[in-house]
This record gives C-alpha cells, sequence and structure tokens, in this order.
C-alpha cells in the first residue's frame, strides 16, 4: 500500500486552488513607464556627492599638522578627539572640530552670502524643527545631530555635509535639505573594532 505524504496533499490543494504553475505572459510597457522609470531611479538615489573618504585619525589640537582636506567644507579627514555642541553658531566652526561631528553622525548646514539674513531664518528654523524633534522621545534622539553655521569661502551660498557626502545649493531648497538631513543624520561612522 501506498501511502501519501501531508505535504504532497498541501501541494496538491494548492495547485487546485491556484490553477497549474506557468509563468506570466510578459506585459508591454506602458506609456510613459519608461520615464516614470528614471524619475523613480532618480528618487532612490541618495542625495547629495560622495566624496572619498579621508579616515578619521585623531590629531591632538585644532592646530595640529595634517594632510588637506578634499572636500570645502570637510566630510571626512583628521579632527580632534571632542565635538562641538549640537545647535546653531554665528561663527564658523573649526574643520577639525567639525569632523569629528559628522564622525558621530552629524549633519552641517552652512552657509556664506551677503545680505541673506532672510535665508539663514529659514536654515535655522529647519535646525531647531530638527533639535526640538530630537527632544521628543529617545527614537528622535538621532535629529539632535545637527549644526548650523557661517562657512566663509564657500563657492555656493549654502553647503550641506555628512560624513563621506556633500550637497551645495545654490539656492535655498527646503525639501533638498530635508531629504539631506533625513538619509544621514544620527549614522555612527566610527571604525568597528572586532571584539
Amino acid at each position: 500500500m501506498r501511502t501519501i505524504s501531508i505535504g504532497t496533499i498541501l501541494f496538491a490543494l494548492i495547485l487546485f486552488l491556484n490553477g497549474p504553475l506557468q509563468a506570466a505572459p510578459p506585459k508591454a510597457p506602458a506609456k510613459g513607464a519608461e520615464k516614470n522609470k528614471s524619475a523613480e531611479k532618480a528618487e532612490e538615489k541618495e542625495p547629495g556627492t560622495t566624496v572619498p573618504s579621508l579616515g578619521n585619525d585623531h590629531i591632538q589640537s585644532i592646530e595640529s599638522p595634517h594632510p588637506p582636506y578634499n572636500s570645502k567644507p570637510p566630510t571626512s579627514g583628521p579632527h580632534v578627539p571632542f565635538v562641538a555642541r549640537w545647535g546653531i553658531y554665528t561663527r564658523q566652526i573649526p574643520n577639525e572640530l567639525q569632523v569629528h561631528n559628522l564622525e558621530d553622525g552629524g549633519v552641517i548646514i552652512q552657509y556664506d552670502c551677503k545680505d541673506c539674513s532672510e535665508m539663514i531664518q529659514k536654515i535655522e528654523a529647519i535646525a531647531k524643527d530638527y533639535l526640538d524633534k530630537s527632544k521628543m522621545t529617545p527614537q528622535n534622539s538621532r535629529f539632535g545631530h545637527l549644526l548650523v553655521a557661517p562657512y566663509p569661502g564657500l563657492d555656493t551660498p549654502i553647503a550641506l555635509t555628512a560624513w563621506g557626502k556633500i550637497d551645495k545649493l545654490s539656492t535655498f531648497d527646503e525639501a533638498r535639505i530635508r531629504r539631506f538631513i533625513e538619509a544621514y543624520i544620527g549614522i555612527d561612522h566610527h571604525p568597528s573594532h572586532p571584539e
């Protein structure tokens, strides 16, 4: 006498209920589908431009000699062993200090413009929104890793930096700034140590 396994019975039942297994015929792409695919790819792309990492070596002080940074403002490289307090500044934060903030998962919004107090107020309002959000729940604490400061000598009015990422804006674009912040804030970049 032959026995039938439960797996065989279940397979037959599924086949009976769903019909025979066959590949679906290929569908012709809808009009405009190619445009939609390229738009989706653009949306999926990480914001900003990737900058090659210069590592994360510590130096003794801001005045310590070190290799030059490969972006302005910097996105990685030698830095002091302490960070700037998160928040809004009215003076430039030294490169060697801000890089450690980036390593700790920070995003920095920096600006250089004349007669742009309205733009600075908008940037500060975005920062305050995230800094306030960081205090609401422990899950939101990462949003506190944000700095805003002037950076004389930029080649655009606004520069956004995160570890290994930079985005330069010629005009204020709130959606673009928020997208950059959301993508990179709170991601720790300290080297992992084997246990």
